[in-house]
């Protein structure tokens, strides 16, 4: 494995998913990580008469950047290469497209994340992934 995309919510089983990363590169040491956060598009109403389409991108750009901050701390601390990335748009499709476009070999990411529905479901995101990219996938639990 030469590049890995991490996908990262601020849940618990992502951050163990980076860690995984850190384990990783102990074994293959030119291993390099691409961060991702993924904000879902806000378009209601509500928003709209307030905020223009840049002004709402601009603040889930920022929140994905600041869910993203300690990841790189860790990352960072372990010598690891990375890139930050934060997309905006519906999570699985977005963490295919992401992994296919930066050239990774594979998927490291937790088994839940913070949505609601992945609490319930044993990981929505997740099992969507596995059938939307042909690359690997590791899951962390």
């Amino acid at each position: 494995m030469r590049k890995a995309l991490v996908p990262v919510d601020g849940s618990a089983a992502a951050h163990r998913a980076v860690r995984h990363i850190v384990s990783l590169a102990s074994v293959h040491p030119a291993l390099e990580a691409v961060l991702l956060n993924v904000q879902p598009e806000v378009d209601t109403w509500s928003v709209r008469r307030v905020l223009k389409k840049e002004e709402v991108e601009a603040i889930e750009e920022s929140h994905g950047g600041d869910i993203l901050q300690a990841d790189r701390q860790v990352l960072k601390a372990a010598g690891i290469a990375f890139t930050p990335i934060v997309e905006i748009g519906p999570p699985a499709e977005t963490i295919a497209r992401i992994a296919r476009e930066t050239g990774c070999d594979a998927i490291v990411m937790g088994t839940r994340g913070l949505g609601a529905v992945s609490s319930i479901v044993l990981g929505s995101v997740s099992s969507r992934v596995l059938h939307l990219s042909d690359l690997p996938v590791t899951l962390v639990k």
